[in-house]
């Protein structure tokens, strides 16, 4: 009997989800390896893509429940949490930049500003989407630029690394200050519930710029190796101007860009406005609909990428299962072994740990359940509390091989010219020099 490459495939990652439910019955209990197992076999199909990734990312919904680890009422929920709804509000407004072409304005005036080549190009969207992130959310700048990516070049090969530049990009620069990223908040929240030393916002930035820059050229350094004979088919207008639609698009977006600034706190001097960055996402994508207002058709909303948004619901349902069935504290406890080690060993075993776990979880779920295990390592250990979790807090968004890991990530996904087994290929690389460069830099900067 002869089996397509598919199903051999879906067989082998059968077959090594029962390897990992067989050999973590070993340590945990029942429930827990089958979480194991099931986690195994959803991350070996969203690899090898021997399912399209949005039916993958909708299998917890029946896995967890017949394997009794959640309900499907406990499964189902997490397909509805708030990022979703920033997801869809962004990728409105994404459609909209495209359809009015107002990314191409804003292409012209990035490139003018370097060099026009593949590395030129690769570098400037890295450093721009890594600045925007520094303030704004990295998810809201990976949906803003990523038009600009997919229209520059109709080469793939150079299309897949201009669209990687932006994600990872994105992911470096959100570690620079305390507002960037989800995870770093958790950070700041859960030092002052544990009555810990917070970082001030421009402490923070001493520690991070260092690490993020050197980041930044490796990351943008290495997607433009082997790009130098692929040129873009886009020549730069320095003249060219914006059409009504482009500057009425313009104006929102300034004042959307406005709206996310006044409400990102920047503790302990200003609070914010206390909104919702998903709920201001989704209204200004709502927005783009309005009569008078918007430029979008219902029916462009067609282009969303809904697989995206199931992808995210997977993470947080595998997220909510560590916690369910008491798996994070059983490794939690494991860990507690390692605190004899050196404090050189025990942050390589931490950034290692959190930055391959967040690829197949989401990395703001995976901070709140990390957290504190961290931080009763660095207490039975002779190692800087604060150091300790800043540097699982770091290696979180950190996380590049799989699009379940960062919101990024799944956004790069989510324009459809890669593959996971494309990220992966560069992820494996920056994730080794993450977790080697983020380590270092604590212990000499930090």
């Amino acid at each position: 009997m002869q089996w397509d490459s598919t199903t051999k495939k879906f067989i082998v990652a059968v077959i090594l989800a029962f390897i990992g439910y067989f050999g973590a019955g070993l340590y945990f209990d029942e429930v827990q390896s089958r979480l194991i197992g099931a986690v195994i076999l959803l991350v070996t199909l969203w690899t090898n893509e021997a399912l399209s990734l949005g039916v993958v990312s909708l299998l917890p919904i029946i896995l967890f429940p017949s394997l009794e680890i959640l309900t499907t009422a406990q499964t189902a929920v997490n397909y509805s949490k708030s990022i979703i709804f920033l997801f869809l509000g962004g990728f409105m407004i994404a459609i909209a930049v495209e359809k009015t072409g107002l990314h191409k304005v804003i292409a012209n005036k990035l490139i003018s500003i370097f060099p026009k080549s593949s590395r030129g190009v690769i570098f400037a969207l890295a450093i721009t989407s890594a600045l925007l992130s520094s303030l704004l959310s990295n998810t809201t700048t990976a949906l803003l630029l990523m038009p600009i990516a997919l229209f520059l070049t109709d080469i793939k090969q150079l299309k897949i690394r201009l669209v990687l530049a932006i994600a990872y990009g994105a992911s470096i620069g959100g570690i620079i200050t305390p507002i960037g990223t989800p995870p770093n908040l958790i950070l700041m929240g859960f030092l002052e519930s544990n009555t810990l030393p917070s970082l001030a916002f421009f402490e923070w930035m001493t520690k991070t710029i260092p690490l993020a820059a050197i980041m930044l050229v490796i990351v943008s350094y290495t997607l433009s190796i082997g790009t130098g004979k692929l040129k873009l088919e886009y020549n730069v207008d320095k003249k060219s101007k914006l059409t009504n639609d482009q500057k009425k698009l313009k104006n929102i977006l300034l004042i959307l860009i406005a709206v996310l600034f006044m409400n990102s706190p920047i503790r302990p001097w200003y609070d914010g406005l206390g909104l919702s960055d998903a709920g201001i996402l989704l209204g200004f994508g709502l927005a783009m609909i309005f009569p008078k207002v918007g430029f979008l058709e219902w029916d462009d909303t067609r282009k969303i990428p809904y697989e995206i948004i199931f992808l995210f619901g997977a993470g947080f349902s595998i997220a909510t299962a560590f916690g369910s069935t008491k798996l994070a504290y059983e490794i939690s406890q494991m860990l507690l072994a390692l605190t004899q080690l050196s404090p050189l060993i025990l942050i390589l075993i931490v950034a290692s740990l959190i930055t391959f776990t967040t690829e197949v979880t989401s990395n703001t779920a995976l901070i709140s359940i990390a957290l504190p295990i961290i931080y009763s390592l660095g207490i039975n250990s002779n190692i800087d509390t604060n150091l300790i979790l800043m540097v699982a807090t770091i290696c979180a968004s950190y996380a590049f091989m799989l699009p379940i890991a960062t919101p990024p990530n799944a956004i790069a996904m989510s324009s459809r010219v890669l593959t996971v087994k494309d990220m992966a290929k560069f992820g494996i690389v920056f994730n080794i020099a993450a977790i080697l460069l983020t380590s270092f830099v604590a212990m000499i900067l930090w």
